[in-house]
């Protein structure tokens, strides 16, 4: 039997939602640089069967078009090094849609950006060698003060 003085289940402590902010940081910016060299890197395979479409009328050319984007999109995600990255990115996604539907909109979606910008630089430096600038630091201070400063004035 229910009665209208139940108490709402306890909201999740503040380093819940401090590591979840971070996951999707995390998952978002540390993979995107991966996924990027992955695909510049990336050479499709022939297709024997690209081969046998006539390209000479506009219904041929249309569906080498579409048969070529099918089979790169596969080649793609046979590849561990584009894979991988990959689903731990869409892992990402699926936590943020989590995350929304508990905390404050306002505050998940720049924190959570936010930290996505700041791995995706950290991300570019362990991938490809990136050399971070001393105004890219500056900037990174900027983004953790904004933070900050978002997070404060929901606490007032």
């Amino acid at each position: 039997m229910s009665t209208d003085t139940e108490s709402p289940p306890p909201s999740p402590s503040i380093l819940n939602w401090t590591l979840g902010f971070l996951l999707v940081g995390l998952a978002w910016g540390l993979t995107t640089p991966f996924i990027r060299r992955a695909a510049v890197n990336f050479h499709p395979s022939p297709h024997a069967s690209l081969d046998r479409i006539d390209t000479r009328t506009k219904t041929g050319w249309v569906k080498y078009k579409v048969v070529k984007a099918v089979f790169t999109v596969l080649d793609l995600l046979r590849s561990p090094g584009y894979a991988v990255p990959l689903v731990i990115n869409l892992t990402g996604s699926v936590w943020f849609f989590l995350l929304i539907g508990k905390a404050e909109l306002s505050l998940t979606v720049p924190i959570t950006n936010s930290l996505a910008f700041l791995f995706t630089v950290l991300g570019e430096w362990w991938a490809e060698g990136k050399v971070i600038s001393r105004d890219t630091w500056i900037g990174m201070a900027f983004v953790l003060g904004g933070i900050a400063l978002c997070v404060q004035s929901k606490n007032t």
